[in-house]
């Protein structure tokens, strides 16, 4: 029975440690950064032999969001703008969100990925990290729901699960929680119908992440990956009833050792622990605390995955032309 865990591969190949490790612990699926790609055809063995490893067609999952956020890059993948740029520039930016995200979905498809951390409903602030700022969609809540559901449109016609975050907002953040926790000061009636507003019309969807961030106004002594409090206001208040795993478990965002972290998050209300960097001594510890999806969690994985379908065919090239044109 698989854990609760998504861990990251070290390199191009399994190696013969991932193999035996993977089949022994299981975990629910993978996720690749840059550090595993190299050609369109090492990314299809790489992801035949990891769901080889756990005997099952495990979930592959991605960060190809275009612009700086793209693992798979030239010379064997398109290049995109940032999305906010591609927004603020396109002549019809929702139809281009759409191509832009059936085009990823094409490439991720045929290399064997078939879920992607995406798309993003965090709201442009002023004090928004750079870090963050120029991935995002807008500064309203409508335009930013309507992009986000063009985005998780264009990936399930791509045969692409998508994953929204960073629930509930990250947008208010002026650090990043790679390296530092951000903390945001903002009292609740400007929490609600802003931070929060487009994850709540976007709570049907199947799959989500949360954000390492710490919202004084609910809980002032954990960011909401490891908040009960906060998960809870996910789950209840924002209605996200979606398979809902951790950001990445090893940024700085986070304290304590990395098995600490993970169980923290579990115990918070987290469905999944993702862990990310590969290193085989944080995957062993992380495994230890991941007990077997169970209960309602196996019920929002099953219900996640009953998404995947086969794609629609599409013209690439002819998309292709058609969102330079929206973008000349």
């Amino acid at each position: 029975m698989p854990i609760r865990a998504i861990f990251g591969p070290e390199g191009h190949a399994v190696t013969d440690w991932e193999k035996g490790f993977f089949r022994d612990v299981e975990p629910w699926g993978f996720i690749l950064f840059a550090r595993n790609v190299d050609s369109p055809d090492q990314l299809r063995r790489l992801t035949s032999d990891l769901r080889d490893a756990v005997g099952r067609d495990a979930p592959i999952l991605v960060d190809q969001e275009g612009g700086r956020v793209q693992r798979l890059r030239p010379p064997h993948w398109r290049t995109y703008l940032p999305a906010l740029e591609q927004m603020q520039r396109a002549s019809d930016p929702i139809r281009a969100q759409y191509i832009r995200n059936r085009l990823i979905a094409a490439d991720l498809f045929a290399v064997g990925i078939d879920v992607n951390c995406a798309p993003l409903a965090d709201l442009v602030e002023d004090q928004t990290h750079p870090v963050l700022r120029n991935r995002l969609y807008g500064d309203d809540v409508d335009s930013v729901v309507t992009a986000a559901r063009a985005c998780a449109q264009a990936f399930l016609d791509g045969g692409v699960l998508p994953v929204l975050k960073h629930i509930p907002g990250y947008g208010r953040a002026s650090v990043d929680s790679h390296t530092d926790l951000p903390r945001v000061r903002a009292r609740r009636e400007m929490l609600e119908p802003r931070d929060f507003a487009p994850f709540k019309a976007l709570a049907d969807m199947k799959m989500g992440m949360t954000a390492h961030i710490v919202f004084d106004a609910i809980d002032a002594r954990a960011p909401a990956t490891t908040s009960e409090t906060m998960i809870d206001l996910i789950r209840s208040e924002i209605g996200f009833d979606g398979l809902l795993m951790t950001d990445d478990i090893s940024m700085e965002a986070l304290q304590g050792s990395i098995d600490d972290r993970a169980a923290a998050s579990l115990a918070a209300g987290c469905d999944l622990a993702l862990h990310c960097n590969g290193e085989r001594s944080e995957m062993e510890a992380v495994a230890r605390v991941c007990g077997a999806i169970e209960g309602k969690v196996a019920a929002r994985a099953e219900a996640a995955l009953a998404e995947r379908r086969t794609p629609s065919e599409i013209d690439e090239s002819a998309l292709a032309r058609e969102l330079d044109a929206l973008l000349a």
